[in-house]
């Protein structure tokens, strides 16, 4: 009984923590960006990822995806939601796009899904995810907003990248649900990964700067590996599994508001009394999208 209350639990913490992780990504670009080519980053960042899940799978005895199929589905999704996603985000940010233009663009997907659901899947968004739907968007621009004009200009090739990034997220969180039948995710996060290193390693080799290794460099990649790729990038997974698209969609609109108030607590960035109201609009916002 107390096993079952216990992962009853962690089930409705899943959405949460994966909020809380994901809110690091930027981060960690903040950290890491200025000494490392973002390709070589994310590169190194999924051979490491790749490595520990082999050993977990191998430690725990995990069986892998018996077809085909599953192992093809799988690829795909890691090359949208790992290579395309991350390294669109990354790129866009060292090609000059402020983050907080990256983080806004990005997190258009969850209106994204729903448009694309409730047209061409013939998925019914009823009126009241459609009106949580905008009004967290209302609060994530007020959050977000004072960082428009700053981390420089954009450019065809920075709001090309942000725009990759968008598309590649919303694909790989479709594709997923229709094609994926539940699957271990330490075995499907090792295919995913793999499948996004094959895809980026190329375009990291053509990269001309290498990577400076430093306490920030290396903090930033420990937790890359650690807590977004092992953590994250498996709760974004099991997430997808257990829930509708839209819903889960939704849960990344808090992921800027997050992500300010960890950089509070951090850089001291200013949060502002409109930046607590966007939070609380953005919160009411995705409680409406997926509450039952």
């Amino acid at each position: 009984m107390m096993q079952v209350a216990r992962e009853s639990g962690w089930i409705r913490a899943m959405p949460a923590v994966f909020v809380l992780i994901w809110s690091t990504g930027f981060i960690v670009a903040r950290y890491g960006m200025p000494y490392a080519p973002p390709l070589k980053f994310l590169a190194v960042r999924y051979a490491l990822s790749l490595i520990c899940f082999l050993v977990w799978v191998r430690l725990a005895k995990v069986e892998w995806p018996t077809r085909r199929a599953q192992w093809a589905h799988l690829a795909v999704t890691g090359i949208l939601m790992q290579a395309g996603y991350l390294g669109g985000v990354w790129a866009a940010v060292r090609a000059g796009m402020g983050s907080g233009l990256t983080a806004l663009l990005v997190s258009i997907q969850p209106v994204l899904t729903a448009v694309w659901l409730s047209i061409f899947a013939g998925t019914s968004v009823t009126r009241r995810q459609w009106l949580g739907l905008g009004l967290g968007f209302a609060g994530l621009v007020l959050v977000v907003w004072r960082k428009l004009g700053q981390g420089g200009e954009v450019t065809t090739v920075s709001m090309s990248l942000a725009v990759m990034a968008l598309v590649s997220i919303t694909a790989g969180t479709l594709y997923q649900k229709r094609y994926l039948a539940p699957l271990d995710v330490r075995s499907a996060s090792a295919i995913q990964i793999a499948a996004a290193l094959a895809v980026t390693l190329p375009f990291a080799l053509l990269e001309a700067d290498g990577i400076q290794w430093n306490v920030y460099s290396a903090g930033a990649m420990a937790w890359s590996v650690l807590a977004l790729s092992l953590g994250g990038s498996s709760l974004l997974y099991l997430l997808i599994q257990r829930g509708s698209a839209t819903a889960v969609t939704s849960l990344l609109y808090l992921v800027p508001p997050c992500t300010a108030v960890i950089a509070w607590l951090l850089f001291a960035e200013p949060v502002t009394a409109v930046t607590l109201i966007g939070i609380g609009m953005t919160a009411v916002g995705v409680g409406l999208v997926v509450k039952s």
